[in-house]
């Protein structure tokens, strides 16, 4: 109880201070300018060229989303170029499976750093689809959301 009463006195003190909630997104284009700050004035800090990369917005203000990318670059994109996580990006090499099982028929061996896109997600087996495949790879050791 003392807690919630210390929360609302910090709220009564600081009302316009927001906590942003670390999500994980994904961009909806093949061309997304990131920008130094929230605003189109901003200058363009780099410009991502794939499709549903998936990013982590670490703040936002307003219609901007602070975002971080799984190289840790950052900055500010505007929340018309974003979508709900989609996707996901193996931090190491993994082998696509037929169905959900080391037993499986493997596919192909996925490289790391390859943007894949998520169908469904089963306890530690995610199904994905990459340009040429479809199957099943573990969701350890990926960067982005399967939740």
């Amino acid at each position: 109880m003392k807690k919630f009463f210390f929360l609302i006195f910090i709220w009564l003190l600081f009302p316009s201070y927001v906590v942003s909630e670390e999500i994980y997104l994904s961009l909806k284009k093949n061309k997304v300018n990131v920008r130094y700050g929230p605003s189109f004035e901003s200058p363009v800090k780099y410009i991502y060229k794939k499709i549903n990369l998936p990013i982590k917005q670490i703040d936002k203000k307003e219609n901007w989303r602070r975002i971080i990318d799984s190289k840790n670059n950052s900055g500010w994109i505007h929340w018309s170029q974003l979508k709900k996580i989609n996707s996901i990006i193996p931090l190491e090499d993994k082998i696509l499976f037929k169905k959900p099982s080391n037993y499986s028929k493997p596919l192909a061996l996925i490289k790391k750093g390859r943007v894949l896109v998520l169908k469904n997600c089963d306890g530690v087996w995610c199904k994905v689809k990459s340009k040429n495949f479809k199957g099943w790879i573990k969701n350890n050791n990926i960067w982005g959301s399967f939740n």
